[in-house]
């Protein structure tokens, strides 16, 4: 698999990854009201989510099917580079709750490491970022085997292994018999 490809799965699950995590973390520090504090803390933004989130779906599934594409013509695939799953979850968190508070107030939000929710999105990340590891090797795997798999020539049944080759024979001429043909009716006697 091409080293772009590995990272067309990997970036997607990485925003998954994330936007779970915050999600999470809201959920955690405001049990009762974490959709309204969403909309008032500035991710009105997330509307767009579900978008984004199919459109790195489809990405990540591209990536799948090019990675059995190439496994089906005997290419393996890169590793997945595991560094990334391990940095960008938390800088991206960090990054999104800075951006998010400097859009919502007009300056710099540097004081958004701050909010209550800043800690625990932050403490959330790298377990998720795990889990997304863990489902992208999976999920590479499973597209090598199936390259694999339809590359390989198709039996006509699992037990015709068992049964005998046949043995290629040649066929001997018949010794013609003298007054006979060798082929067609016998021929009718004179009177």
């Amino acid at each position: 698999m091409r080293r772009g490809l590995a990272w067309a799965l990997t970036l997607p699950l990485v925003l998954l990854g994330t936007e779970a995590a915050h999600a999470l973390a809201y959920r955690v520090v405001y049990p009762e009201a974490h959709t309204r504090i969403l909309l008032q803390t500035g991710h009105g933004y997330l509307s767009w989510l579900p978008l984004a989130l199919a459109l790195s779906g489809a990405v990540a599934l591209a990536a799948l099917c090019v990675a059995a594409a190439d496994a089906a013509r005997g290419r393996r695939a890169r590793d997945l580079p595991a560094w990334a799953f391990a940095l960008l979850p938390p800088a991206t968190f960090v990054i999104q709750e800075m951006l998010e508070l400097s859009l919502r107030t007009g300056r710099f939000g540097w004081h958004a490491v701050l909010a209550p929710t800043f800690v625990p999105g932050l403490a959330l990340q790298l377990p998720l970022a795990l889990a997304a590891y863990i489902a992208a090797r999976l999920l590479l795997k499973t597209a090598e085997r199936i390259g694999r798999a339809l590359a390989q020539p198709r039996t006509l049944s699992p037990y015709s292994s068992l049964l005998p080759t046949p043995v290629a024979t040649t066929l001997r001429p018949r010794v013609a018999v003298s007054g006979c043909g060798s082929r067609g009716p016998p021929r009718p006697a004179a009177t």
